[in-house]
């Protein structure tokens, strides 16, 4: 007996030294760190750190004039202000796409579905050329509201539409496999406890989306900020009122302005990462109040 007792023990250490020796299907953890530590600073933090050194380079009363001019500070309004407009009009119809999507079954549902990466795939400069076409006066869409006195190519509204059009499939691809995944049991059992269709959407459905609804709301915020090719067309880019932050780092290049347009870059880079910071936190505060709940 107590040999066998032995051997058993002797063959399951033998089993956890063999498990333990097996090679995985990836490097082991420092490699992979090391690699992924590499890639990511020739990627991002090298070029993010060259912003900050070439405006070091200038003194900071040229920084200053070059980031508060009043062409500039315009371009800031409308660049933030449209960006953060545009990423809230797609969390709402964006999930309400996403909802449609995963909840409902109807002719098309995958044409639908296939059309919301279209913005992914088309190119920028097409998507602002289709953009203008459609809401000059003379377009299909711009006839039917110039007798309203709605004019949207040339304007900021027409800033808004091209931001709102390419930020919308960020929302509902981060939040679509949420709702998939979500278990439906969970509201039966909210209903049939007596809650009401509301109180089920704002205490079980709409906890279990938040933290994806901010993420979509994020990605859709800082892509309207660097975007370029799709506004550039509808915007008519007339000083201080539809020019673009983005544009104006363009023509400060093309005027071998290097200063000023790493100045614009740099306020536009530490905007949007304390905006993004403050997302974060929003959304890891939801997860550990969800977890403890």
């Amino acid at each position: 007996m107590e040999e066998c007792l032995t051997g058993s023990i002797s063959l399951e250490s033998e089993r956890r030294t063999v498990r333990f020796k097996r090679p995985g299907i990836l490097p082991g953890f420092w490699p992979a760190l090391g690699f992924s530590l590499l890639y990511l600073s020739l990627i991002v933090l090298v070029p993010l750190s060259a912003i900050f050194l070439k405006t070091a380079t200038a003194s900071w009363a040229h920084f200053w004039a070059a980031a508060t001019s009043p062409p500039v500070l315009a371009s800031f309004r409308l660049s933030f202000g449209a960006s953060f407009i545009a990423a809230l009009v797609n969390a709402f119809f964006g999930f309400v796409l996403a909802w449609v999507l995963v909840r409902y079954r109807f002719p098309g549902k995958r044409l639908v579905d296939a059309l919301v990466d279209l913005p992914f795939a088309l190119p920028t400069a097409v998507a602002g050329i289709a953009l203008t076409s459609l809401y000059t006066e003379n377009g299909w869409l711009g006839r039917l509201l110039a007798p309203w006195g709605i004019r949207v190519a040339f304007t900021r509204l027409g800033v808004l539409v091209a931001l709102i059009f390419i930020g919308v499939p960020f929302v509902v691809r981060s939040v679509q496999p949420v709702l998939e995944d979500a278990d439906r049991e969970i509201e039966e059992a909210a209903l049939s406890l007596g809650a009401n269709r509301w109180q089920v959407f704002t205490w079980v459905v709409f906890p279990l989306v938040r933290p994806a609804l901010l993420t979509g709301f994020a990605m859709a915020f800082a892509r309207g900020l660097g975007e370029y090719g799709s506004v550039v067309f509808i915007a008519g880019n007339m000083p201080m009122r539809t020019e673009i932050a983005p544009l104006l780092i363009i023509t400060k290049l093309e005027q071998y302005d290097y200063t000023g347009a790493t100045a614009i870059a740099l306020v536009m880079l530490v905007a949007s990462f304390l905006l993004l910071l403050g997302i974060n936190l929003i959304q890891w505060r939801s997860r550990r109040f969800a977890e403890a709940a």
